[in-house]
């Protein structure tokens, strides 16, 4: 199976983008498709890490500044987003590189995901009682396909799974076999690796570097927004924290250490995700890995 499009995936920090900007720049035929839950959020530019307007406007950028940050958007949203996006970069002859690691929103565009929608009521039905035991247990007699996909302690996946089977009256499972199975895609899958080390450093220089480029005033602006910022972007790493401190629940040390700390969790929930995916291609991060992604994403080239 042979595609035009490819996607690069890995951990926060890797490096990811800075690789396929020296891709893209190499051979223009590439347009970045960014692939961040945070990144289509206007004016949360310094702490989501996002490509400047220069980058922006050297090589062709997509799915960035998509909201306003009291928005919401849902998987299934951003799905579209990419198709729409996808369908423009083929219709004039290019290929797209899908870049980010919000693992889900990756998954959802390279196997196409059959992506239910949302039941508020009968999420509001199920999460009224506490005992996840017995919410798995009606989720077993209700669809025991799904029931049995899933750690009968993960609350969250089984709220969401009998919300779908409750408000669709469709069983969760009919929606695909689930995010463990890796059919073949149509996408070439590369993914950037560093030593965990290397990494905590990398986030720790990038809050640096953010910090001085202004990141607390742009959470302040955003925090004094007449509109706000919605639950779902004010749960952003780094945004959290600093909305915390200038809440006066943090000092400034205790916001940057939790918002380091909590990256590196993320980051090493980025790699549990990624490294179950036999499809992906691994390269080691290094100075030059240019050479080694174009002989990667040679399937896609064809």
């Amino acid at each position: 199976m042979t595609t035009r499009h490819a996607a690069l995936v890995g951990a926060t920090a890797s490096g990811k983008s800075a690789l396929a900007m020296e891709l893209a720049r190499q051979d223009p035929m590439w347009e970045l498709v960014s692939v961040d839950s945070m990144q289509v959020y206007r004016g949360m530019d310094i702490g989501t890490a996002k490509p400047s307007p220069a980058e922006q406007a050297e090589v062709p950028h997509h799915l960035l500044d998509l909201l306003d940050p009291w928005e919401d958007g849902t998987v299934a949203w951003f799905q579209r987003q990419a198709k729409a996006a996808l369908d423009d970069i083929e219709g004039r002859g290019r290929r797209a590189l899908l870049v980010g690691g919000t693992a889900l929103y990756v998954q959802a565009v390279v196997d196409d995901l059959d992506i239910p929608g949302r039941f508020p009521e009968a999420r509001d039905e199920v999460e009224d009682d506490p005992d996840t035991g017995r919410l798995h247990e009606q989720l077993r007699q209700l669809d025991p396909v799904a029931a049995a996909r899933m750690d009968p302690g993960n609350r969250r996946r089984i709220v969401r799974a009998l919300e779908v089977t409750l408000g669709s009256g469709r069983p969760f499972s009919s929606y695909g076999p689930g995010l463990d199975v890796h059919p073949p895609s149509p996408f070439t899958i590369v993914g950037l690796r560093r030593e965990s080390d290397d990494l905590r450093a990398r986030i720790a220089a990038r809050y640096d570097a953010q910090m001085a480029a202004g990141f607390l005033d742009e959470v302040r602006r955003l925090r004094d927004h007449p509109r706000g910022i919605s639950p779902t972007a004010g749960q952003a790493l780094g945004y959290k924290e600093l909305l915390a401190h200038l809440a006066g629940e943090l000092s400034i040390d205790e916001a940057l250490d939790l918002a380091m700390r909590r990256t590196g969790r993320f980051a090493r929930r980025q790699w549990a995700w990624f490294r179950r995916d036999p499809r992906i291609t691994w390269l080691e991060a290094r100075d030059d890995c240019v050479n080694p992604l174009v002989d990667a994403l040679g399937a896609a080239v064809g």
